[in-house]
């Protein structure tokens, strides 16, 4: 049973309105998100209007400041953003879609003057706009707008797509739109293709970028902007139509061999029962370097072929695929369709494959994802040479793994890791090495026998030897 201390709302309510008024001045007070979020709560109780209105002038706020977000006070505006998104979708929209539709195309016009000032590495704020944009088709397809309004705001917006929180739009809008709205909005799109940019005359030409083409002059990219825009435009529309040649149409035929483009373009020529030319496009696709095919273009090649009833050639692409990549998935897709015991034959060529594979993580984190834990020791014990302990990602889960039962090959991963940090004087990491340091001497009594490998002391003592003025290191440990 919770204490009566406890932060809940049935413990607050106890203390009766004004007790809780007064508390709230008080934590608010200097915390302008809270007062924002206090505000809007206020003006929500009066009427959605009140509170339509408390959003407008905060978001008109957000639009006029300039003053540079860095990633030290990116969650304040996160905050901030996100309370004016939910304000939207949970107090207007239900008493007033109407209002809420336009309130949130006026949210989305904030995330250009909003990127041009922030520091976005983390991709939070960006995930904001996405979701307001989905947002959007749901308000949409509430209120049903005109479907020529619609297609005409719609295009404005990809024209202001330059961070990418437009993309997908017009799939989202497509309900929204409806036939009579796609079509509008592939017409007025053919019209804006057929549209020149404007060039001002030479002696106000602005110059934006240089390369090796020479200079790029403000009117030339923007230029490109829109035929990238009206390119765009007609592949979601022809999607949204279902017109797969429409989709194909808009790339030329060098750019349809890309493996990418050409798995683009099959998945959507599968979808309508066209599976042989589906298959004709992805044998034409240019694969360059067959370790790096592109995962889409395998996939969509195994649905097709087994779509065409190939079903031999299929399961000899799955191994073909396994055996590039190491990708569990094909394995089990290989051997799901073998007959009984036949697996047990292949599952054990995949396992020697894998001991062999040129790289050590690859193998590592197959075996480790299998999962087969006796094979991933073995490895390291085998390859423990090749073990760089730069990448503590996949070494520390596979140490913490392997620990139990095999505690040799763990501890020779987090050696690795100490003798990297050591080695490169990387003093953050020292921490972690004292740690790991630990680790392997509680270890050591599980290890009967090191075999050609240092027992525990004497690596110690090798490591004091080599690294004893690393005091930063050697005060964290207990060595």
């Amino acid at each position: 049973m919770a204490s009566k201390t406890t932060l809940n709302a049935k413990n607050l309510e106890a203390l009766g309105a004004e007790r809780l008024a007064e508390l709230l001045i008080e934590v608010s007070t200097g915390n302008a998100a809270a007062k924002r979020k206090l505000r809007l709560a206020l003006a929500g109780a009066q009427s959605p209007r009140e509170a339509a209105r408390e959003i407008t002038k905060r978001l008109t706020s957000i639009a006029r400041a300039r003053s540079f977000i860095t990633w030290k006070n990116r969650k304040v505006l996160v905050t901030d953003l996100e309370t004016q998104r939910r304000a939207i979708v949970e107090q207007i929209a239900p008493a007033d879609p109407d209002e809420a539709l336009a309130l949130m195309w006026r949210f989305m016009a904030l995330a250009t003057p909003v990127f041009e000032r922030c520091d976005d590495s983390s991709g939070t704020v960006i995930g904001i706009f996405r979701q307001a944009c989905a947002d959007l088709g749901h308000l949409a397809g509430k209120v049903r707008p005109d479907s020529q309004a619609l297609a005409d705001t719609v295009l404005d917006a990809l024209q202001d797509n330059g961070y990418g929180q437009y993309d997908g739009l017009i799939a989202i809008m497509a309900p929204a739109l409806g036939d009579e709205g796609l079509a509008a909005l592939k017409s007025m799109a053919e019209e804006l293709g057929r549209s020149p940019v404007p060039v001002p005359p030479k002696d106000q030409w602005k110059a934006v970028g240089w390369g090796p083409g020479g200079t790029t002059y403000e009117h030339e990219m923007r230029a490109r902007e829109r035929a990238s825009t009206v390119a765009m435009a007609f592949k979601d529309i022809a999607d949204a139509q279902g017109d797969v040649d429409g989709f194909i149409a808009q790339y030329d035929p060098k750019t349809r061999k890309v493996p990418q483009i050409a798995a683009e373009i099959a998945q959507r020529l599968l979808a309508v029962g066209r599976a042989g030319e589906a298959l004709g496009f992805l044998e034409r696709a240019e694969l360059g370097d067959g370790m790096r095919v592109p995962l889409a273009w395998q996939d969509i090649r195994l649905q097709t072929l087994e779509a065409l009833g190939r079903g031999e050639e299929a399961q000899a692409f799955r191994w073909d695929c396994f055996e590039r990549t190491l990708s569990d998935s094909y394995l089990r897709a290989y051997l799901k369709r073998l007959p009984d015991f036949d697996d047990i034959e292949a599952e054990e060529r995949a396992m020697a494959h894998a001991m062999a594979y040129p790289s050590l993580l690859a193998s590592l984190q197959f075996f480790l994802d299998w999962p087969a834990l006796d094979r991933a020791a073995e490895l390291l014990v085998a390859r423990h040479d090749e073990i760089d302990g730069d990448h503590y990602e996949y070494l520390a889960p596979a140490a913490e793994a392997l620990s139990e039962r095999h505690p040799l090959a763990a501890t020779l991963v987090l050696r690795a890791m100490i003798d990297f940090t050591l080695t490169r004087s990387r003093a953050k990491r020292y921490r972690y090495a004292a740690e790991h340091l630990v680790s392997c001497a509680r270890l050591a009594r599980e290890i009967p026998d090191f075999g050609a490998f240092e027992t525990h002391d004497a690596y110690v003592a090798r490591l004091k030897e080599e690294h004893g003025r690393k005091f930063g290191f050697w005060s964290l440990t207990k060595a």
